[in-house]
């Protein structure tokens, strides 16, 4: 089953169930008005929208219309919780290699993890505005997985039930007012703006057997300007699955319906693979050539997230976004 959310109906959009080739949809009128709602009563809201979405794939669905991809809202405009982890730990331990420091030990046993911004997503085709260049804007590549109510503690087998949905998402980084913030000692704020989730949201039963052991096994692809910047498989160097992260989040507190957990850059050890955020490529430079050669993006640059299965059939729809100034 494929989610996703129009722009109409309020802050929270409209909810729409999608076919899986991704070019029609029908909204799910009578069962949930958003997905927000639809999470918070899952057991008994998922089997009507399933049973909606075989009637879509199989031609029967009534009021059913084509997709427009601009007038698609990200399928959750806002969540009660974003919380973003860092677990693809070949990424961690290059830039840190870059500056000379060690990775902790405590990074192979203990997710890192921050509180991003959950009151606004951008849609899947929304441009990002940012104010300045000198920001050092960058894309990140990653996964997501959406959760229903978590109970506080809940134990990454535990945690695994209550993942119900999985998708992208470019989450924005503005590299440059990283360092000051972090010195203050007191984590990302303003250098972490609002990101943007995939066309659509997934359950796992969608991906085949490229779901297993709470991963998702299969490259996750980026253009930068319509060229190649990298395809990382999302199966491996993953240090903690998404169990384990969203156990993690819950480990002092419950999570709401709606929460989004984060897998953090995807990254390889391998890195002809390319890589899933300008950082990344930068670091690889740095540790190649003793300074980084490819400059943060500008002004006009796009961006495309996608990721295909087997047969080459985009999965969640792309993420495709131009950088734009915004004006005060």
């Amino acid at each position: 089953m494929k989610l996703g959310s129009l722009k109409e109906g309020g802050r929270d959009g409209t909810l729409i169930v999608v076919s899986r080739d991704l070019k029609r949809a029908v909204r799910a009128t009578g069962i949930a008005d958003t997905l927000q709602r639809a999470l918070e009563d899952w057991s008994n809201v998922a089997p009507r929208l399933n049973s909606l979405s075989d009637q879509l794939n199989s031609g029967s669905a009534e009021g059913a219309f084509d997709v427009d991809p601009a007038a698609l809202a990200s399928p959750l405009p806002r969540a009660y919780e974003f919380v973003d982890g860092s677990a693809y730990l070949p990424h961690v331990e290059r830039v840190r290699r870059a500056r000379g420091a060690e990775v902790p030990e405590s990074f192979y046993t203990d997710p890192l993890m921050y509180q991003a911004v959950s009151a606004g997503f951008y849609g899947p085709r929304d441009p990002v505005r940012v104010p300045s260049e000198e920001y050092g804007i960058d894309l990140e590549a990653e996964l997501v997985v959406v959760t229903d109510d978590v109970p506080m503690a809940a134990s990454p087998g535990q945690a695994a039930g209550h993942i119900q949905l999985v998708g992208l998402v470019n989450d924005v980084s503005l590299r440059n007012l990283i360092p000051g913030e972090l010195a203050k000692g007191f984590g990302f704020l303003q250098s972490k703006p609002r990101s943007a989730l995939s066309p659509v949201l997934v359950t796992p039963d969608e991906l085949g057997d490229a779901w297993r052991d709470n991963k998702v096994h299969l490259p996750l692809l980026t253009h930068v300007n319509g060229k190649w910047f990298g395809a990382p498989e999302a199966g491996i160097d993953m240090q903690f699955d998404f169990s384990q992260l969203v156990a993690h989040a819950a480990r002092t507190r419950p999570l709401s319906a709606g929460t989004i957990v984060g897998s953090g850059t995807v990254a390889n050890e391998d890195t002809s693979r390319g890589a899933s955020c300008f950082a990344e490529q930068r670091t690889v430079e740095t540790l190649r050539d003793g300074k980084p050669s490819t400059p943060f993006m500008s002004f006009g640059d796009t961006v495309r997230i996608e990721m295909l299965d087997k047969d080459g059939n985009s999965i969640f729809g792309a993420i495709e976004q131009r950088i734009d100034r915004h004006d005060a």
